[in-house]
């Protein structure tokens, strides 16, 4: 499998942890605790008047902890941190990185700086497979299986509805100065797709569906609705953060790889009729990162394996039809034990 060198991958994991370090250094005021359902999450509370508001950091982390108990001396070195990623971009750029193009990318920024990403948005589809190049060191053909105009973002409902930020503007209006027009969907106020009105793309939200019906449900934090889907609980737990490399770096969030890869088995089983072309398409992003992660990550990659069997009948029927289609990813996955 073809690997950028060492020199590349260092470069993009030392830009990730700047973009990690600047989102701890970007507080207007006093980084604060609040213990929820059982789980901790950080605010950056800050006063504007007299009143006090609160803008969502993220949930608790030993590491999240440590950058922050630090934001201080982050924010004095904020000129120098973006200097050195803007220099490990050109290295990415000379290394020959993929990356995003640059009208994607300009989107995901400007969704960035909105607070998708911090306010729990997570990236999936091909977009989320391009990203991977960097987590794994991978080098990509630019073939179909890593080409879309669609941008998807998933996030969970309940997590939507724990967090409470007064700073994020409505998703609607930063698409919008994109000139991304709303799609009318079937329940009234209940927007979940967004289509450019001057090209083919199309930005879609969804959420993992715990029931039977695959409905439209709200998204309260990112101020727009998300089209319910089954299995998406098991790509979108436990994400990892990512680095965009674009201008000085923009910091994203994206499904853990081995998860992707599976849960890409179970899709492309899914679709039938005029999505047979998406279905192919599945496959070979499946195996082309089963194939990297059997050789770096066997052991994440086998304990994902065997989290989706273990879900049921249907999990297995799924992932089987798939990887009859693909013997050498059947085996490769057989041998891992």
């Amino acid at each position: 499998m073809p690997r950028h060198s060492p020199i590349a991958h260092a470069a993009y994991h030392d830009l990730l942890r700047s973009l990690l370090e600047e989102h701890a250094g970007e507080l207007r005021g006093t980084p604060t605790r609040v213990a929820r359902g059982g789980k901790v999450y950080w605010y950056d509370s800050y006063r504007v008047g007299t009143e006090v508001r609160k803008s969502y950091i993220g949930e608790d982390t030993p590491a999240l902890s440590e950058r922050l108990a630090r934001h201080a001396a982050i924010a004095a070195d904020a000129k120098d941190l973006q200097r050195e990623r803007a220099r490990l971009i050109r290295i990415l750029r000379a290394e020959g990185f993929m990356g995003l193009d640059a009208t994607t990318g300009s989107l995901v920024a400007a969704m960035a700086k909105a607070g998708l990403f911090r306010l729990g948005g997570t990236i999936v589809g091909t977009h989320a497979f391009r990203l991977y190049e960097g987590e794994l060191g991978i080098r990509y053909r630019l073939d179909d299986t890593a080409q879309t105009d669609d941008l998807d973002i998933a996030s969970f409902e309940r997590l939507s509805l724990a967090v409470e930020d007064e700073t994020a503007p409505p998703l609607g209006e930063v698409l919008a100065g994109f000139a991304f027009d709303p799609v009318p969907s079937l329940e009234v106020n209940a927007t979940w797709r967004w289509r450019q009105t001057k090209g083919n793309a199309l930005v879609e939200f969804l959420t993992p569906a715990f029931d039977e019906e695959e409905g439209l449900r709200p998204l309260k934090a990112l101020g727009v609705s998300a089209r319910a889907l089954h299995h998406l609980n098991y790509l979108i737990a436990e994400p990892i953060a990512a680095a965009l490399a674009y201008r000085a770096g923009v910091l994203v969030q994206i499904p853990r790889p081995e998860r992707f890869a599976v849960h890409k088995l179970i899709v492309a089983a899914r679709r039938s009729g005029a999505d047979r072309l998406k279905s192919e398409k599945d496959r070979r992003q499946a195996a082309f990162l089963i194939e990297a992660l059997a050789e770096d990550r066997p052991d994440d990659l086998r304990e994902a394996y065997e989290d989706a069997l273990s879900r049921g009948p249907r999990w297995r029927e799924r992932i089987a039809a798939s990887l009859e289609r693909l013997p050498a990813t059947r085996a490769r996955l057989e041998e891992l034990g």
